[in-house]
């Protein structure tokens, strides 16, 4: 699998969350609109990525 095809994957799991973040941050008083969703999705990706590549790296280290 290649990164695109990973960071879709990756896509696919954050957006199925959405509403749940969605209902989480309205019920603290913080609108939340689909404009918002761009900067919080790459945060996201970009922590799921780092996240991946630690396990990557630790299951080659543990061979």
């Amino acid at each position: 699998m290649d990164n695109q095809e990973r960071n879709m994957q990756f896509m696919q799991i954050a957006m199925k969350h959405i509403p749940e973040a969605k209902t989480l941050l309205e019920n603290k008083g913080i609108e939340f609109s689909m404009e918002d969703i761009q900067p919080m999705l790459t945060l996201l990706m970009n922590v799921m990525n780092e996240a991946y590549e630690l396990g990557k790296e630790d299951a080659t280290t543990n061979e």
